[in-house]
Formats: structure tokens, C-alpha cells, sequence
């Protein structure tokens, strides 16, 4: 096929909204070893330059008629930008859209860039099957270690020191806050001005690829966040790009998303989806990454996301559901599927909208899991409350199980809850200096136990008092100089582990197969018992203490059998009392009727302890 007909064919794709690579036609691509060839999409403008090494080029309009071409001799780290005419007369100074690199912070132009290259091995994409185990540690790339001077760690430095560091810890999934370009530290990558442009502060395009590469070495997959909902309103970015809105919608009422002060896509114009599908391919293509996490879904879903009553237009059914936006959710997730089958697609959803992790062919948006924000903020609100009122808000620890099997559920304690002024997850715990420790291991125990497969956010596991600051890093020198600190490292680095080779605890995530209660309505002990399965029917108990007080002799009904104690949040090489030595039990038929036993336990205050059925 001639370049005449690819190009057409190239922009068709692009305009139906069919052009899922379109990072490979617009941007800048090396044509020979001096020439370059750059496209950009500017329908409005008058007319476009290119501007490289000071001199300004005209750009020709290809036969779209609303797409611009030119080759220029250029090398590899040159910086350029596109200059947009608009038929007012302003001259708009823009960033290539589908820029591999960026020249941040020394300018908001776009590097010349060689990509990549890829690896050696095939990446094996194994997710298809729900019942393996998914324990996920969250970063934020540029905060997690920072040298002496709070330089960043590049991503060199994050190689040689986080990639051993989640492997010795047993995470078996590590989860980038976004990585795509954006120009201020403050929004934690969530405003995004670069969707084909890795982060140029920590390092090469080459760098991260050998960061993701050396986590694949350990088996450990990644996954990044990726922020389709919106973009910031930067000038010379996205916003408003040939000289009124271009990739934000036109309309009043779903142009911007106020409370966060930036723009929202277009969602269902065909240039729009070609762009954004395209960016989330790229990752896959370029990067080999494992899988996307879908930032801010519900503000995609619903068309009045943050917006008064009356400060919307329904859509044409008269409700509130965004048609187009849930229709490009499930365009993405059909092609990830169909291009990379068993990638992971995670959706942060916040509501009750139906399906969100069920296949598109039955109905659903697509996602392999959702974020389970209801367990999460029940579970942190009765963490706060004193034990000693605790057994009025019983329902809280409990209600999670009404719907847990309606989705494929992530419970997170993200980076969302350790900021503005939530308190860290050590520092949301009640009680005194001690019981707060106490408090968090026995919130992680409870999570590890509870199904939905798991994510949590750097930092948690040295139980840092202080909230995350972006600007700074997690305080490491915690865990080498107080004890209790030390110790609770250690016993996240153990449950990790015990939820890796445990299969109840991960295999049936999904149904009541997975999941018994044994005590569900003890609200005046604040206490909980319940069983998880694994596929061959092996048992284990969690019998968790949420009360200020040991309880004593506590029967809780069970299978007959023997009952092996494997974890103990209240051992004492975790900073516990280790007042409970006992490690193997009986069941007990304590009433003479047939097949009623019962297991009886000592549980410390602020306890769990976790049994296994033994054969």
C-alpha cells in the first residue's frame, strides 16, 4: 500500500473513532537519519507551524483537511512545539499531544524522542483467572524514596532499591500513581498533560522501561493509573487546543468538571476515542505493563458527577447516565481485551452502578475489578469509633458482605485516605500509642480475610504517622530506629506471605462458596467469626476482637475437627502481648446435639487470630 493510501486510510480510522494506534501517525516519527516527519490534528486552525531548533515551519494541511503535516530536519533531543493560528488572530503556542517526551520542567515543549526498546520475553498477561492472588502496594513514583536533599529517586535509583523491596516484602502486584506527563507535583499525576509521555523528571524513556522489565524478572506485574475522565486547563497543553474546545466536550454541562477546575473529554466523538484508546494501548505496546487502573469512573458514568440539580441536561432516556461516556468505557475495555487477552482493567468507582465487572457481552462496562469504596470507608469509620461504642455501629464491618460478591472487588486503603487531614492508617486508629498499632493490624488482618482481592498504599506498612506528602518521602528511618515500628513491618512482610501460599484466602473471592459467617450479629462483644474456602474445601477461621477487653472462653460453632492457629495479630514478635501460646484446638460437642461443635477460644483485646482445619 502507498504512503498516499495509508495516510488516508490512517485518518479515517482516526476520525471514526477506529484508530486505536494512533501514536504511530500523528506526533513525530523518524523518517531518516536527519528527517523527521510531524502530524497534528488542529480542525479549527488557520493555519499550524512547527516550531524546532528557533525556526518556524509551515505545516501542510493533509487531505482531512483538519490534520497538518511537515518534515523537518531534526535529531533525537531536539525540542519543538506546535504554533496554532487561529482564525481570531491569536497565535496558541502548543505541546505535541502525541509527544513520547517532554522537556519539563526546563520548558513545556516536546522532546524528539527515540522510544523504548522492547524486551527479550514475551509478557504472559495471566489474569483471566479470578482465583489467584492479587495483593496490590501502591506508589507514587516520585515520593516513595527521596535522596538527602529530596532530590527524586529516577527511575534507576527505583530499580535497584523498590523492585527488591516489593519482592522481599510479597506483593505480588505494584501500582504506579500516573506516570504520564503532568507539570505540578500537587496533583499527583491526576492532571494529566502528556497521555503518550512518560514523566521526565526521574529519568529516559529506556529507564522506565528496564523499571517495569525488572519487576517482570521477579514476577511481580505492574499496573498505572491512567486518567481518561479529564484534563487540566494548562494552555499550552490540551486545553482549548486550536482555539476553542477541540478534545473537551462543547457543551455547557459537560464541558468542565468544576469542583476539580479542569476539562472533560469528549467522550463518543470519534478523534476522542481513537486518542484515548490509543494512549492506553501505547502503555501495553511500548511499556509491556500489565494492566490500567481507570481513575475517577463514576465522573465518566453520570452526567451530573459533582453538578447541583438542574445543572445538568439528561441524557435522551431523561436520567442522568453519560451514554457516551459509558460507551467509550466499553470500547476500551473490548479492545484491551481483544489486543492483550487476561490484561487486568480496574475501575475506580464510587457508586452503586451496576456491572461495572462483568464482561460487555453480558451487559456490564468490562473491567476485570472495581474498587470496593463502600467496604472501605464503613471499615475506617468504625475503625475511628472507641471500642467502647463501637457495638452501635456493628453493621459497619458487617454490611460489606450484603453485596460482596455483586462485582470482582479490590478492597484499597489508597493514597486517597492518608491525605487532607484523613490521618494515616496508623493515626486513624483509636486508643493510645499502642492500641493504635494493635488497631492497624488488626484492620489488615480483617482485610487479608475479607473477600476482594487487595491494595494498599505505600507507607502503610511502617505504620507512618504522618499523612503521605507528595513533596517528601515515606519515613523509612521509622522502621530502623523504633521497635513497634519495626515490628509491624515484619508482620505486613508475614501476612503478605501467609495470603500468598493460603488458598482460602484468595481462591473464592467471588460467591458464598468462598465465605461462611460463624458470628455475624455479636455487637455487644464487638466480635466477628467467619470461615473461607478454597477450592478443595480446605477451611480457614477468622475470629476477630474488635472490643478494648479480652474475651475468655468464647465458643464459636464449626466444623468437627482439629483447628491449627497459623497467625496471631497479637503475637508478641509483632508488638503484640503474646498472652495466647496455644496453637492447636479441638472442636467440641458441648450440647449433645449431633454434628453442633463448637471451637473455644481466648481472644486478646484488638485481636485476630486466624485457624486452619486440619485433616
Amino acid at each position: 500500500m502507498d504512503i498516499a493510501q495509508t495516510t488516508s486510510d490512517k485518518l479515517k480510522n482516526f476520525h471514526s473513532g477506529t484508530e486505536f494506534k494512533a501514536y504511530e501517525f500523528f506526533g513525530c516519527h523518524k523518517i531518516d537519519e536527519k528527517h523527521f516527519v510531524f502530524r497534528v490534528w488542529a480542525p479549527r486552525a488557520d493555519c499550524v507551524f512547527l516550531e524546532i531548533d528557533n525556526k518556524r515551519v509551515e505545516m501542510l494541511r493533509l487531505d482531512d483537511n483538519e490534520s497538518f503535516e511537515v518534515m523537518a530536519t531534526a535529531k533525537e533531543g531536539d525540542t519543538y512545539n506546535f504554533i496554532i493560528k487561529t482564525k481570531d488572530g491569536r497565535e496558541l503556542f502548543k505541546c505535541d499531544p502525541y509527544a513520547f517526551r517532554s522537556d519539563f520542567p526546563k520548558s513545556f515543549k516536546s522532546v524528539v524522542s527515540r522510544l523504548p526498546k522492547r524486551s527479550n520475553y514475551s509478557v504472559i498477561y495471566n489474569f483471566q483467572d479470578k482465583d489467584q492472588p492479587v495483593n496490590i502496594y501502591e506508589v507514587n513514583l516520585l515520593s516513595w524514596k527521596r535522596h538527602k536533599d529530596n532530590s527524586y529517586y529516577t527511575f534507576s535509583d527505583l530499580t535497584e532499591e523498590l523492585v527488591p523491596y516489593v519482592k522481599e516484602m510479597g506483593y505480588t502486584h505494584v501500582e504506579f500513581m500516573p506516570i504520564t506527563e503532568y507539570p505540578f507535583d500537587g496533583s499527583w499525576g491526576y492532571q494529566v498533560t502528556g497521555y503518550f509521555s512518560v514523566i521526565s523528571r526521574l529519568g529516559s524513556l529506556q529507564d522506565f522501561k528496564n523499571l517495569i522489565d525488572a519487576f517482570h524478572r521477579q514476577g511481580i506485574k505492574v499496573i498505572i493509573d491512567w486518567v481518561p475522565a479529564h484534563f487540566p486547563k494548562d494552555e499550552w497543553a490540551l486545553y482549548e487546543f486550536d482555539g476553542s474546545p477541540l478534545y473537551e466536550s462543547p457543551l455547557w454541562d459537560r464541558m468542565e468538571h468544576k469542583g476539580w477546575g479542569t476539562r472533560r473529554f469528549d467522550f463518543g466523538r470519534g478523534e476522542i476515542d481513537s486518542f484515548l484508546i490509543s494512549s492506553a494501548n501505547f502503555f501495553f505496546d511500548i511499556y509491556e505493563i500489565d494492566g490500567l487502573r481507570v481513575d475517577a469512573v463514576a465522573s465518566m458514568i453520570y452526567l451530573d458527577y459533582d453538578r447541583a440539580a438542574g445543572d445538568y441536561t439528561p441524557n435522551i432516556y431523561g436520567d442522568n447516565r453519560n451514554l457516551e461516556g459509558i460507551e467509550f468505557l466499553k470500547k476500551f475495555n473490548r479492545i484491551i481485551k481483544s489486543n492483550y487477552p487476561g490484561a487486568i482493567t480496574v475501575a475506580e468507582e464510587s457508586t452503586a452502578f451496576p456491572n461495572v465487572s462483568k464482561c460487555v457481552e453480558e451487559g456490564g462496562l468490562g473491567f476485570d475489578y472495581k474498587w470496593n469504596m463502600g467496604w472501605m470507608n464503613d471499615v475506617l469509620f468504625y475503625c475511628r469509633q472507641d471500642p467502647y461504642f463501637r457495638s452501635y455501629h456493628h453493621q459497619k464491618l458487617t454490611f460489606s458482605l450484603v453485596y460482596a460478591f455483586s462485582e470482582n472487588f479490590i478492597l484499597p486503603l489508597s493514597h486517597d485516605e492518608v491525605v487532607h487531614v484523613k490521618g494515616s492508617i496508623v493515626n486513624k486508629m483509636t486508643g493510645e500509642y499502642a492500641d493504635k498499632f494493635c488497631g492497624e493490624r488488626l484492620l489488615l488482618a480483617y482485610m487479608y480475610a475479607h473477600p476482594g482481592k487487595k491494595l494498599n498504599f505505600m507507607g502503610y506498612e511502617i505504620a507512618q504517622f504522618s499523612e503521605w506528602n507528595y513533596n517528601s518521602s515515606i519515613e523509612y528511618f521509622l522502621k530502623d530506629e523504633y521497635e513497634l515500628h519495626a515490628k509491624i513491618h515484619k508482620f505486613v512482610k508475614d501476612l503478605n506471605n501467609l495470603y500468598i501460599a493460603c488458598k482460602p484466602l484468595y481462591e473464592i473471592d467471588d460467591s458464598w462458596d468462598g465465605f461462611k459467617w460463624l458470628v455475624v450479629d455479636d455487637s455487644y462483644n464487638n466480635l466477628l467469626a467467619f470461615s473461607r474456602y478454597s477450592k478443595s474445601g480446605q477451611t480457614l477461621v477468622a475470629v476477630l476482637n474488635f472490643s478494648g477487653v479480652d474475651i475468655t472462653g468464647y465458643n464459636i460453632e464449626v466444623d468437627k475437627g482439629k483447628y491449627r492457629c497459623i497467625f496471631n495479630t497479637d503475637d508478641a514478635v509483632y508488638g503484640g502481648t503474646g498472652k495466647i501460646k496455644k496453637k492447636l484446638y479441638s472442636s467440641v460437642n458441648q450440647t449433645g446435639i449431633e454434628d453442633k461443635y463448637f471451637l473455644k477460644v481466648n481472644i486478646p483485646r484488638l485481636t485476630c487470630m486466624y485457624f486452619i482445619k486440619e485433616k
